[in-house]
């Protein structure tokens, strides 16, 4: 009898060690399935940043070469400088942002806020022969052109990692094991409205 008992004790034991090494094997495949893919948003941002921050670099000298062809245009200029202003001379504001949806909000409107003034810049450059002849201007243009598009290149490469991270957390069981540990959705860039591809700067 106490043989009996001692066998069906250490057959329990055995399947709740079994039971507990599965549980433990399946919460950490999770977990570390989950940092990895928050690790690539997080690298992702950063590369968003980074072309962020390069058409910021470009804004001074784009402004002060076209100032010195279009000094009646105070009004345009003083627009792309204040909403530079807005961004930020440092687009390094960390992935902690990416937690925070209203503070990602915030970043998203002042970029296209930005766009948008370089854009209206653009347009008064038409009127400005000399300037568009400008290698200054001709060299910036390229290098802005360029930028726009890798925005646009990483904005999309950020919200496919967005996507695989959303969607990985959200799934049955890994919701619960994801909701344990604190692991929250991330936000995605959005178009502006009417904007269904990248800002192209057209001289």
């Amino acid at each position: 009898m106490k043989r009996g008992c001692l066998i069906g004790l250490l057959v329990g034991l055995g399947l709740f060690i079994i039971i507990g090494i599965s549980v433990f094997v399946t919460v950490k495949n999770y977990y570390n399935t989950f940092v990895t893919l928050e690790e690539q948003v997080n690298q992702a941002w950063s590369q968003v940043e980074n072309v962020y921050q390069r058409r910021a670099d470009l804004i001074p000298n784009l402004v002060e070469v076209v100032k010195g062809y279009a000094k009646h245009e105070r009004e345009t200029l003083q627009a792309v400088i204040e909403a530079r202003s807005r961004v930020g001379g440092q687009v390094n504001i960390g992935p902690g942002v990416l937690n925070d949806p209203q503070a990602f909000a915030r970043f998203q409107q002042a970029q296209d806020a930005l766009s948008s003034a370089l854009q209206r810049l653009m347009v008064v450059v038409e009127r400005y022969p000399e300037l568009k002849a400008d290698q200054r201007f001709a060299d910036l243009q390229a290098q802005l052109e360029g930028t726009e598009n890798r925005i646009a290149v990483e904005r999309r490469r950020f919200n496919q990692a967005v996507q695989a991270y959303n969607t990985a957390i959200r799934k049955f069981p890994a919701n619960i094991i994801s909701g344990i540990f604190g692991f929250q959705p991330k936000p995605y860039f959005k178009a502006q409205a009417g904007a269904e591809t990248a800002p192209k700067v057209q001289f």
